[in-house]
């Protein structure tokens, strides 16, 4: 397995086929927040991608969010959408992924992780036997270390993508 790889890969959140994972058995997943379900830096949700959150909660999702960011970041958008969090998380790291499945009292094979990075949320969750979600970053702001470590991302995935035949 390599655990640069995603089991799944989309351009948004709102291509996920929640239905189809729930039937597949996954029961909680974990989010990353920036450039996965909002801006970088930005201290809100779209109403769109809130409601997106409410039917994975109305399908028996469990959910949290995991984030390298400050708790008083990932609190405030947490607070909006009532979901449990883990923030300064040092992804990828396994012990924050663990602590969201503590949260959602989920285990690794009913677990996803959905997140626009390969070396932190695909990574995290990979190396821990979770259902890999990689979604394409909402937006081109980010933090220019992140910069620099998406021209890495991109070298790898279109090499793995060749390698296991992905379009």
């Amino acid at each position: 397995m390599n655990l640069l790889l995603p089991n799944k890969t989309y351009n948004s959140i709102f291509d996920i086929p929640l239905v189809q994972l729930y039937t597949n058995g996954i029961r909680g997943i974990i989010f990353d927040l920036d450039n996965t379900l909002t801006e970088w830096n930005n201290p809100e949700l779209s109403g769109e991608t809130i409601s997106w959150l409410e039917n994975a909660k109305k399908i028996g999702f469990k959910m949290c969010f995991v984030s390298n960011n400050s708790d008083l970041r990932v609190k405030e958008i947490a607070d909006l959408v009532d979901i449990p969090f883990v923030a300064w998380a040092k992804k990828p790291r396994r012990r924050s992924f663990r602590k969201a499945m503590d949260l959602m009292d989920t285990k690794p094979e009913h677990t996803a992780v959905v997140g626009d990075q390969i070396f932190t949320d695909i990574l995290g969750g990979n190396r821990l036997g979770l259902f890999t979600v990689l979604v394409s970053p909402i937006s081109k702001k980010e933090f220019v270390g992140t910069r620099l470590v998406r021209l890495i991302e991109k070298i790898i995935l279109e090499r793995n993508k060749r390698r296991v035949g992905l379009k």
